[in-house]
């Protein structure tokens, strides 16, 4: 996807403080919500969705699953299972590698595929999922897997 395209698409999001509102320009942008910042340091793989809602705004912060050092088990029911019930109208996934490596496996980029056809059936979009470690981040949607 062209990086603009992609901008675009963050420039969408919203993180509310208080009364100010701070926009994400770019997927490192995910690293102001201390949930996300703090994901990169944790030990065992977990999955977590950023729901946003119809006015661009990130409505809530949801740890999905916690899984073992080197994988998490995820399904698009849990992905999408709080989104539902929170009204949100896209979500950003996000999850650590605790090795320091962000190069998405076979089985990150098959969850990817799986819960991006779940969101279009459901209406609600898949923004993009992110791969987060402490030596940096990794976007599929920049990286061309959505």
């Amino acid at each position: 996807m062209d990086k603009s395209v992609c901008t675009e698409v963050y420039e969408t999001i919203v993180r509310q403080y208080g009364d100010k509102k701070q926009k994400i320009m770019q997927p490192a942008d995910i690293l102001q919500f201390k949930q996300i910042s703090n994901l990169s340091k944790a030990k065992v793989e977990k999955v977590m969705v950023i729901l946003i809602n119809s006015a661009g705004e990130a409505i809530k912060i949801k740890t999905v699953t916690v899984g073992l050092v080197n994988h998490s088990l995820v399904h698009p029911r849990e992905i999408y299972r709080d989104a539902i019930l929170a009204n949100a109208n896209s979500i950003i996934i996000v999850h650590n590698h605790p090795s320091g490596n962000v190069t998405p496996s076979a089985a990150d980029i098959a969850v990817t595929a799986q819960v991006h056809k779940a969101g279009s059936i459901i209406g609600i979009d898949m923004i993009d999922h992110i791969i987060v470690s402490k030596t940096g981040i990794f976007s599929m949607r920049e990286g061309g897997y959505i």
